[in-house]
């Protein structure tokens, strides 16, 4: 049986080639288009981590509640005790401590509400190699009362590097206090809304400011992002649960996971649409071949084959059909997604980002199985009922077409 179908298959070969061309162009839509989208997924998530969140944070318990209410109630009051847990974990690349505040930025014109947060420069920098200075230059430990300002900020308050700024705010206690400091640069995240109200200052200047020696959240940056989620088992077993909570990157990235459940949706809507495309194409072609072909079948039943080997025939056929289509498919789907990663897509700023990105085209195995089994199962799907109607004809009916 798989003999004769793999000889019927090589002697229509114009009927072979078209279909054979319809299975390899759906195969090759499925994994260019998967690959694209996953490829989305993996920039957004690196800009997430590598501009904003880190890893994995770490808060005193019920900050990630309460603390936007009361945030002083919520200090990490002990920060070296988690930052050297922390270090000692696998595949934990840096600790930093950050305190976060809310406070007025003036110009020597007019006052601007900010959003602050206390850094240890040199482990941010390394930590936001997606964070892009639009002037002046990067903040470093050297700068005691240096201060970053948002892109937004800077532009609301005509603050340039180079220029004086002042931060007033309520410490802890309630007292009012305020520091001078020296615009060192701009910055840039992907998120524009961050950026409009955000600036950044050391850590040692952000305790002075509030009066106070500890911080809100210790932050984590990881060798690998596959490594998150058993990073944060190990340091939620070690850290007391009453005393500190621990989040990953993915719990603290609310539009991160709107954003992936928009384009799965989307995407399985475009396999369903290549599936059905591929289906309706192949059983157009097997239809004629079988047309053409009914008084070969009556032959072979005149001649003692059964309805269902007749069946059967058909069916091998058209599996060795989409095998071939399918492996031709994954094999082209790999060599131009390589080609066009190799270009790069330019792509404009997604939504609330003023940063733009290329994209590139990552070839998963779950793509390449994905397409391979549409080009199989709609080949095979295509073929069942030509294949009954041809085996159930009458034999002399079938014969009569030769």
């Amino acid at each position: 049986m798989l003999k004769l179908a793999w000889r019927n298959t090589l002697r229509h070969r114009g009927r072979t080639a078209l279909t054979l061309s319809v299975i390899i162009s759906g195969v090759v839509g499925i994994i260019l288009s998967g690959g694209f989208v996953e490829d989305i997924y993996v920039q957004l998530r690196e800009a997430t981590i590598h501009s904003q969140l880190g890893h994995i944070q770490v808060y005193k318990t019920g900050y990630h509640e309460h603390g936007a209410a009361n945030p002083y109630k919520y200090l990490i009051e002990t920060p070296a005790e988690v930052s050297k847990r922390a270090e000692g974990t696998p595949n934990v690349e840096d600790v930093m401590a950050r305190l976060s505040f809310t406070s007025v930025i003036n110009n020597g014109r007019t006052d601007t509400a900010i959003l602050g947060e206390g850094i240890e420069p040199d482990k941010e920098a390394r930590l936001g190699s997606l964070v892009t200075i639009t002037a002046g230059r990067q903040l470093t430990s050297a700068d005691r009362f240096g201060i970053l300002l948002g892109e937004g900020v800077a532009h609301a308050t005509k603050l340039k590097p180079g220029d004086h700024a002042t931060l007033l705010l309520n410490t802890a206690e309630g007292a009012l206090n305020s520091l001078d400091f020296d615009v060192v640069g701009v910055f840039r995240t992907f998120s524009k809304e961050y950026d409009a109200r955000a600036v950044r200052i050391s850590l040692q200047a952000a305790q002075e400011l509030l009066a106070v020696s500890s911080v809100n959240v210790i932050v984590l940056s990881l060798k690998q992002t596959e490594a998150t989620d058993g990073v944060a088992k190990f340091l939620k077993d070690q850290l007391d649960p009453n005393r500190y909570e621990v989040k990953t990157w993915r719990e603290l990235a609310d539009f991160y996971d709107k954003t992936v459940a928009l384009y799965q949706r989307q995407f399985a809507v475009l396999q369903g649409i290549i599936l059905v495309a591929v289906l309706l194409s192949v059983a157009n072609s097997v239809n004629m071949s079988v047309f053409e072909r009914t008084g070969e079948f009556g032959t072979l039943m005149a001649l003692g084959n059964r309805s269902a080997e007749v069946f059967r025939l058909v069916l091998t056929e058209n599996a060795l059909l989409g095998l071939l289509g399918g492996v031709a498919g994954v094999l082209l789907g790999v060599l131009a997604g390589w080609a066009i990663s190799a270009i790069g897509i330019p792509m404009p700023p997604p939504p609330n980002s003023n940063i733009g990105y290329t994209a590139a085209i990552r070839i998963t195995l779950g793509d390449l199985g994905m397409g391979f089994l549409i080009g199989v199962a709609a080949t095979v799907l295509a073929a069942l009922l030509p294949a009954r109607r041809v085996a159930h004809i009458p034999v002399v009916e079938a014969l009569r077409q030769n």
